[in-house]
């Protein structure tokens, strides 16, 4: 399920948000400060997070700012400021879209889906199938394609890659994928990963020894590449 982050001091706007998500097929997480979103952030992955501009222990600009420091999240500004140079510098930031209050809910449903869609993360659903150039994903038939081909892949490295893909352009760590996707038999050991990534690259990428797909981050983890093919 695509995970949201909300991070909003309004409880009766966080509230109607994550119900109104939370019916689209959204699991939303609320964070009432920017201390406990960053928390958050480091604890566990995220697929986009709302982010409110006018925060009680930080401004929002600044949280933007912290955030895209260490991550290629999605970030959608929410907030009731709405003048030009507020969204302008909230976009030169990395936020990538900017929505001011008050707001139909209906038009925030719309803007996180075609967020997450430039992002080739799922939005809703509804999305079954990710393609990334020759590759293709299908969630529903749990088949992994490239140029139509079925790759044979495990259930559990289509989970893994799914999990990935989902998550294109974030650095994940073992720990994060582990949680993402559960141990195997309970094993717990990051290494396993390693396994099962070397297992993908030998199936979707042209020569597995130099990746384009699945890229390693020294000392941090994996990012899977959406911009190849």
């Amino acid at each position: 399920m695509t995970r949201i982050l909300m991070i909003e001091d309004d409880a009766r706007l966080a509230a109607m948000v994550r119900t109104y998500l939370g019916d689209a097929g959204f699991e939303v997480a609320v964070a009432d400060d920017a201390a406990r979103g960053l928390r958050h952030l480091e604890r566990q992955p995220y697929d986009l997070v709302l982010l409110d501009l006018m925060l009680p222990d930080a401004d929002g600009l600044e949280v933007c700012r912290r955030i895209r420091a260490g991550s290629a999240v999605p970030i959608i500004m929410v907030t009731a400021k709405g003048e030009t140079t507020d969204r302008v510098v909230g976009l030169e930031l990395g936020a990538d879209d900017y929505l001011a209050k008050p707001f139909d809910p209906r038009e925030l449903l719309a803007r996180v889906r075609a967020v997450l869609r430039r992002h080739g993360a799922d939005a809703g659903p509804g999305i079954e199938v990710m393609r990334f150039g020759r590759l293709e994903i299908d969630k529903a038939s749990r088949q992994v394609r490239r140029d139509g081909q079925d790759l044979g892949l495990t259930a559990r490295q289509h989970d893994l890659l799914v999990a990935m893909a989902e998550r294109a352009g974030r650095v994940l760590t073992r720990d994060q994928l582990i949680d993402l996707v559960g141990a195997d038999g309970g094993e717990t050991i990051d290494r396993s990963i390693d396994v099962h990534i070397a297992k993908i690259r030998a199936a979707i990428e042209d020569d597995p020894h130099h990746p384009r797909r699945i890229i390693t981050v020294r000392g941090a983890g994996y990012v899977f590449a959406k911009a190849q093919d």
